[in-house]
């Protein structure tokens, strides 16, 4: 895997993978143009864990409708600003059984999300799950 990041102007940068696609970061306080670096972090997370849920919901031939992973992260107060928690909130929708949607979360987090592994090292991550809006 390789990737780069390039300074176009100001606090905007392109961050550029070997698949082909581009990410835009912005630096600045505002981040109007892109995300912050640890925004994009964070956002990779949520993607990473949902492409697992979503795949074992699907093996275990669960009525999934939709899913969205949310994160609310905090961070150390001076630099380097490293997330010191995360709480990820999964909000499933469709006919999923409670186990199911249990035990794909716990896979995703404990066996198969490479980010949440590498993060864990440094980061308390913790979760909740909704199912149609039903905290399980």
């Amino acid at each position: 895997m390789i990737a780069s990041a390039v300074w176009q102007q100001e606090s905007l940068f392109d961050g550029r993978s070997d698949s082909g696609h581009t990410l835009h970061f912005d630096s600045s306080a505002e981040h109007t143009h892109g995300m912050s670096p640890m925004e994009s972090v964070l956002t990779a997370l949520c993607g990473c864990t949902s492409v697992d849920v979503v795949s074992i919901l699907r093996k275990k031939r669960e009525p999934i409708t939709g899913l969205t992973v949310s994160a609310e992260a905090e961070q150390a107060p001076d630099p380097p600003r490293v997330f010191t928690r995360i709480h990820l909130t999964y909000t499933v929708r469709g006919n999923v059984s409670r186990k199911a949607a249990e035990d794909a979360v716990s896979l995703s987090k404990n066996k198969y999300c490479s980010v949440s592994k590498m993060l864990e090292h440094s980061v308390k991550i913790d979760y909740s799950i909704q199912i149609n809006g039903d905290n399980v």
